[in-house]
């Protein structure tokens, strides 16, 4: 059993920059591909970026060239960093961990979890 914990979200103005962080209760390091996805009020949850076992990132259009994944196997962290935010990245960012090394970008080939972190992008 996999255990994830995101945070780092918060409230900022267009343009600036936020980290969020996910934890992971074991080891995920050459084990698990993880991945970010968000989901807005009212919205279907949308694939943000991703970075398989192998260390191959993948990203969504609408995030390519400002956000940054990335992992850190000694913290056993995973992190998205976020610039030039945008209103329209406002929603809740869900961590997630595939270990069966499914499709990246759909949400239902990820078996594992966090909670979630409001990010909110104000104008």
């Amino acid at each position: 059993q996999v255990q994830l914990v995101e945070s780092g979200g918060g409230l900022v103005q267009a343009g600036g920059s936020l980290r969020l962080s996910c934890a992971a209760s074991g080891r995920i390091s050459n084990s698990y591909s993880m991945g970010w996805f968000r989901q807005a009020p009212g919205q279907e949850r949308e694939f943000v970026a991703a970075i398989r076992r192998s260390g191959v990132i993948y990203y969504a259009d609408s995030t390519k060239g400002r956000f940054t994944i990335s992992r850190d196997n000694a913290k056993n962290t995973v992190y998205l960093q976020m610039n030039s935010l945008q209103p329209e990245d406002t929603a809740v960012y869900y961590c997630a961990a595939d270990p069966d090394s499914g499709s990246y970008s759909w949400w239902r080939a990820y078996e594992y979890w966090g909670q979630g972190t409001q990010v909110t992008v104000s104008s």
